[in-house]
């Protein structure tokens, strides 16, 4: 069966992942035992700082969403919140005591807090401490 054709693909100038970030992406997902898709990666109204973003886990790909894959994870985006995202780059950074995802150059264009949600129900941070 081939691939729905609804399924388009990131292109790099939109959004881009480190080595590091896919990594860890990599490393979650193999870490997951329900049946996930990849990491979804969402945008929200925010407070005082303007929009902020955040990650969770995605069960399915939804019929309008760009896809980036790489070697052991997917990223789900829909349209709207990929424009918020365009340009942005998504490294990993381990800090000793705090590791989270960091998301460089975020909201260029429209202004925002780069503040974010962590993937599943552990909440806080984009980290792994879930």
């Amino acid at each position: 069966m081939s691939a729905p054709a609804y399924k388009t693909e990131i292109a790099e100038h939109e959004l881009k992942v480190s080595p590091a970030a896919a990594e860890q992406l990599k490393a979650l997902l193999e870490s997951i035992e329900d049946d996930i898709a990849g990491v979804r990666i969402f945008v929200s109204g925010g407070g005082c700082g303007g929009m902020a973003y955040g990650m969770t886990y995605a069960e399915s790909v939804n019929e309008n969403d760009k896809v980036l894959s790489g070697e052991g994870f997917k990223i789900m985006v829909d349209p709207v919140a990929l424009g918020y995202l365009q340009g942005s780059d998504i490294d990993f950074v381990d800090n000793g005591m705090s590791k989270s995802f960091v998301f460089n150059n975020v909201f260029k264009t429209v202004g925002g807090s780069g503040g974010c949600s962590g993937c599943g129900s552990g909440g806080g941070g984009c980290g792994t401490g879930y």
